[in-house]
């Protein structure tokens, strides 16, 4: 008999736990790398008189440093969230 582990990680029931997908995936990095909460950030990108996905994009990134993946990431998490 084989040990195969199960796909994904596991919560506390042993049940593989979804995998976070899409921009929020890189929310822990993110965290990580800057040392700021995401909801830092996305207060960030609400009060900028910016509206236009690319600007904002770009304005994380000459600003405030972010990485292309990250500011991306987070202006189209946080759009997206605005439109619901």
């Amino acid at each position: 008999m084989s040990f195969r582990p199960a796909a994904g990680p596991m919560s506390m029931t042993n049940t593989p736990t979804p995998a976070v997908k899409g921009p929020a995936s890189y929310f822990p990095s993110i965290e990580k790398k800057y040392g700021q909460p995401i909801s830092h950030w996305k207060e960030l990108i609400r009060s900028s008189p910016l509206t236009r996905h690319t600007e904002l994009v770009t304005w994380l990134k000459e600003e405030h440093g972010l990485g292309h993946g990250h500011a991306n990431a987070l202006v189209k998490h946080t759009l997206d969230e605005d439109a619901e």
